[in-house]
């Protein structure tokens, strides 16, 4: 009886470490709200342990995070199917366009540091123009390996451009 006691006070205590707080919360409903698809938007910052308590900082940082890692793999996966596929027009267009997307989600993970929250807003729609392009290079073919992988890109880049708003309001055109 003790020990159930001391297990459930223990799990109790663990629960409300682990429990995201209202603050945190709030700002993930404020962001995701905002975005496409609120279910994405969600599942994908909690993701990230650190977003149950994340600021507005740290969540700038969990969604270029987010969005890099996407890319990355993304790119590490074109690479992989341009050698066990063959060459095809579609994939090395993608290859190209995921390298950019890479490139410049690096840049803006590396300028979160600068709080260049305008050029940050910028570079993830330079990245998801090119998941976007990559999906189009697609289009009329059965065949489209990187669909899912597209559109989240695309959505994780939204959410970082949302972000990015909650420090400088909406980006200039």
């Amino acid at each position: 009886m003790t020990h159930s006691l001391f297990f459930l006070s223990v799990l109790l205590l663990l629960t409300l470490l682990h429990s995201p707080s209202d603050a945190a919360t709030k700002l993930v409903d404020k962001v995701c709200k905002q975005t496409w698809n609120y279910s994405f938007c969600v599942e994908s910052l909690y993701s990230d342990s650190r977003a149950g308590q994340a600021d507005e900082y740290t969540l700038a940082f969990i969604s270029v995070g987010l969005a890099y890692t996407n890319a990355t793999d993304t790119r590490d996966l074109i690479s992989k199917l341009l050698i066990n596929k063959g060459k095809s027009e579609p994939l090395e267009t993608c290859f190209r366009d995921y390298k950019k997307a890479v490139s410049s989600l690096e840049v803006a993970y590396n300028d979160l540091n600068s709080e260049t929250f305008f050029v940050i807003a910028n570079l993830t729609t330079q990245a998801a123009r090119s998941a976007n392009h990559c999906e189009t290079a697609f289009k009329g073919n059965e065949w489209r390996p990187l669909g899912n992988r597209n559109k989240d890109l695309m959505g994780l880049c939204e959410i970082c451009g949302i972000v990015a708003e909650l420090f400088t309001g909406p980006a200039p055109l």
